[in-house]
């Protein structure tokens, strides 16, 4: 038995929700359209439930501790196929396990916890790289502009370290990759009463004054200011430099390649 879902986390929990009322336990959940096993008894395609969806996501909230349940949250962000499959299993194993018996969260012999949670560690990895490696460019207008591309959907985790660290700034961080961002107008200076940043898509990106390939502003609407900062960072970031302590490896580790293109310091 093989169940097929449409890739969404209420997909996914829809499944769990349908396999304790079918009573059925599925070799595999695949998302619909990928190819079956060439041995397979039969097929129950998921239709993706919000009720029922939400009723596992409670369950899951009085049997795990907050940091599993969010976890599992962070985990999905990573946007990895693989997780599929360890995730739907991980929350099967939850439900059934007795009222009085350890939680599984912890269980890190279970090939499933063990996944999920290595996975999930993964996306907080990459959200700390994202909160470090972003650059920020000053538009004319006065908004601060900054273009990703992470590998994992880490936007949702960071927008409230920058409302934070930039209340009174408007910005917008976009996400290259996956072609959506979060505006923030800037309005909000007092610590109290914070409002969040609004998530926006571009009807055509080819006409935004900016380049998606590097993250850099058109010169037309770039700040001069901005302009003279990017060198003197440029300038910084050589001085620093000790030639004889150069060591590309750890660099790399560091900061790996794939942050370059967005780095002023590395253009």
């Amino acid at each position: 038995m093989v169940y097929t879902f449409d890739g969404t986390l209420d997909g996914l929990l829809t499944a769990v929700f349908d396999t304790f009322e079918r009573q059925e336990c599925p070799e595999s959940l695949l998302t619909t359209g990928d190819a079956l096993p060439l041995f397979c008894d039969g097929v129950h395609e998921v239709v993706t439930d919000e009720a029922r969806a939400q009723r596992v996501w409670r369950g899951l909230e009085k049997r795990l501790s907050r940091e599993a349940v969010r976890l599992i949250a962070v985990g999905w962000l990573s946007e990895m196929q693989e997780l599929n499959n360890p995730l739907y299993r991980y929350i099967c194993k939850v439900f059934q396990q007795k009222a009085d018996a350890p939680s599984i969260e912890r269980n890190f012999a279970d090939p499933d916890v063990l996944e999920v949670t290595n996975i999930a560690r993964k996306v907080l990895h990459e959200q700390l790289r994202m909160k470090q490696f972003i650059r920020f460019q000053k538009a004319k207008d006065g908004t601060y502009l900054a273009v990703v591309s992470p590998d994992h959907n880490v936007l949702p985790l960071i927008i409230d370290h920058f409302a934070d660290r930039f209340r009174d700034q408007p910005w917008l961080i976009y996400d290259a990759h996956r072609h959506y961002g979060y505006y923030y107008d800037g309005e909000d200076s007092t610590p109290v009463g914070k409002h969040l940043p609004v998530r926006i898509t571009l009807e055509d990106e080819s006409a935004v004054p900016f380049n998606l390939d590097n993250g850099k502003l058109d010169e037309e609407v770039l700040s001069s200011d901005d302009q003279l900062l990017q060198d003197l960072w440029r300038t910084y970031f050589k001085a620093i430099c000790i030639r004889e302590r150069i060591n590309p490896r750890k660099q790399l580790s560091d900061m790996p390649r794939r942050y370059w293109k967005y780095m002023t310091e590395k253009q």
